[in-house]
């Protein structure tokens, strides 16, 4: 009789969850906190592109796992051929053995066979099931599942659907669920519904460890989830962004032209670059201290988020509100 391997066991973390990667926002103390609760920390590789940063920032958090075992950490790799870093910070990680990877918007058969030379794992961002079939094809170990709601590049599914489509079609890979989850509720929700775990965003951003402008924290327990709206002027694909001024007169659907040239395959790869530099440098702008532009990534769980708190004390609490909304489902449907 073949033993299913918990989340916990393939990971080797302590609760189901992962911090998920954020572009400008996870940063090492974030890393290092969630490691030390017993979380898997992801971070993009995107926010360490100066020479020897991302090595750097490797071998300390290489150095902290030893320390803090019961938790772990992986890495956030773009693999579409626009991003111009991936080939070195792939390079840099599979040299640092990175333990644990996420692929998004790209082919992720390369990361794949680099990370399984050595014992790690790559889990793949998908929204359908048609990109999840190539991801299962290429060796993936599992899948996280993106649904309506995430902070970022969001899916366009229901995880109420998503998630046991992709246990029906894949029911030897683990699914982690993406998508409006803040509490410990919520991932209980999740798991009732087939994934192995949570992929926790945006409640992040209100750590006490996290280093964006207090008016991008403010901004995420001010909003309410109708406050969240999705653009795709910013990356060239679809984005999840709160509904400020600055949101409004950007706009939210790339025009006529510009979608000419993302699909032209002739400019498709330089335009799609030039989009994503000028959307990085805007995010730039509007995330990092005393910036006072107003273009900020979150998901529709801004609704659940009322403060800042030490990324432990928020890990801590989900894990409360987890056991008591067990205990409380568990009751109710007593016979």
């Amino acid at each position: 009789m073949k033993v299913k391997i918990t989340l916990q066991e393939l990971l080797k973390i302590d609760f189901p969850v992962i911090m998920a990667p954020m572009f400008l926002v996870s940063n090492k103390e974030m890393m290092m906190a969630g490691m030390k609760a017993g979380i898997m920390s992801v971070f993009p590789s995107l926010n360490f592109r100066n020479e020897g940063e991302l090595a750097t920032l490797l071998t300390e958090l290489n150095a902290a796992h030893l320390v803090n075992p019961k938790g772990n950490y992986g890495v956030n790799l773009i693999v579409q051929k626009t991003n111009p870093y991936y080939k070195k910070h792939l390079q840099i990680c599979v040299e640092h053995k990175v333990p644990f990877y996420i692929t998004s918007l790209g082919n992720p058969k390369e990361v794949i066979e680099e990370a399984h030379k050595y014992g790690a794992k790559v889990f793949c961002d998908v929204t359908n099931i048609a990109h999840a079939k190539k991801c299962y094809e290429a060796n993936c170990d599992g899948f996280i599942a993106v649904g309506q709601g995430a902070g970022g590049h969001a899916g366009p599914n229901p995880l109420q659907v998503l998630i046991p489509a992709l246990k029906e079609h894949f029911p030897d890979k683990p699914v982690i669920a993406a998508g409006g989850i803040v509490t410990g509720a919520g991932l209980l929700s999740v798991k009732v519904l087939g994934a192995d775990g949570a992929s926790i965003g945006t409640r992040f951003i209100t750590c006490k460890e996290c280093k964006v402008n207090e008016e991008y924290k403010q901004a995420i327990i001010k909003a309410g989830m109708d406050d969240i709206v999705m653009t795709t002027k910013l990356s060239g694909s679809p984005c999840t962004i709160i509904d400020t001024a600055e949101a409004k007169k950007m706009g939210y659907t790339q025009s006529a032209f510009e979608r000419f040239m993302s699909n032209n395959p002739r400019t498709k790869k330089w335009f799609k670059m030039l989009v994503q530099a000028r959307g990085m440098k805007k995010l730039e702008d509007s995330v990092l201290p005393n910036n006072y532009s107003k273009l900020w990534c979150a998901g529709k769980s801004v609704e659940l988020i009322k403060d800042v708190l030490p990324c432990e004390q928020i890990i801590s609490q989900i894990k409360t509100e987890f056991n008591s909304a067990l205990e409380e489902v568990n009751d109710n449907n007593r016979l």
